[in-house]
């Protein structure tokens, strides 16, 4: 009897809400892109207007977004985007160099010629980018590299760990993006040769002083930012 029962209650578990995903992963991306700026106050009415949708998948959407850490609900005040402080920057870049370490490691392992060919694609376009001072072109072109880099590797755990960290590491990157830059394509460009010389060791050691260089970096702007 109970298990009938469990069978039943399994079978009206609610659908996924399609256009509430939607309408977080967009109001996300205005995040991360800094269209939404840290401690802005989020109005729903207006956030459904420029959406082209109604008040209530905004506001399920930033209950989902707060739930995730993007966004502050406060009582009688409403909702904002939240602010990072560096000890969650550091925290979730921390995470990140020990993950992406392995994987450059990884990499080096299992890439074969056409691998290379397309890392160094994705180089380009992050020279490209930084040259033009565009900077989500540049901030889309360092993820895909590093997005690649862990597909080289083979390993679905890891990509999913990656995954997980990867959109606010784009938001915590995004204001440093074009200062830091210049060396960091540099350290992109050693960390492909590694890789292309099928060295793990040598590919996973540039990998961590390449992202703790990150870590190090946006933490240091952090505090300049907040001193001033």
């Amino acid at each position: 009897m109970r298990e009938g029962s469990t069978a039943s209650s399994a079978r009206r578990v609610a659908r996924p809400a399609p256009l509430r995903q939607a309408v977080s992963d967009a109001l996300a991306e205005l995040i991360i892109s800094g269209a939404l700026e840290p401690g802005q106050h989020l109005v729903e009415s207006e956030l459904a207007q420029q959406l082209g949708v109604s008040r209530q998948p905004v506001r399920e959407a930033l209950q989902r977004l707060h739930t995730d850490g993007w966004v502050d609900l406060r009582p009688a005040l409403g909702a904002f985007v939240h602010i990072p402080t560096q000890d969650e920057a550091a925290q979730l870049l921390g995470v990140r160099t020990v993950l992406e370490t392995y994987s450059a490691q990884l990499a080096a392992q299992h890439a074969k010629p056409e691998h290379i060919e397309r890392l160094w694609e994705f180089q380009q376009e992050g020279v490209d980018a930084l040259a033009e001072g565009a900077t989500d072109r540049l901030v889309a072109a360092n993820t895909a590299l590093h997005t690649y880099i862990t597909s080289v590797g083979g390993n679905e755990v890891l990509a999913e760990l990656i995954a997980q960290v990867s959109r606010k590491v784009r938001w915590y990157y995004t204001p440093i993006a074009n200062s830091r830059s210049k060396s960091s394509w540099n350290e992109h460009a050693r960390l492909i040769e590694a890789i292309a010389k099928g060295n793990p060791e040598q590919a996973g050691e540039i990998m961590r002083k390449h992202t703790d260089r990150t870590r190090t970096y946006r933490g240091a702007v952090a505090a300049e930012v907040a001193s001033a």
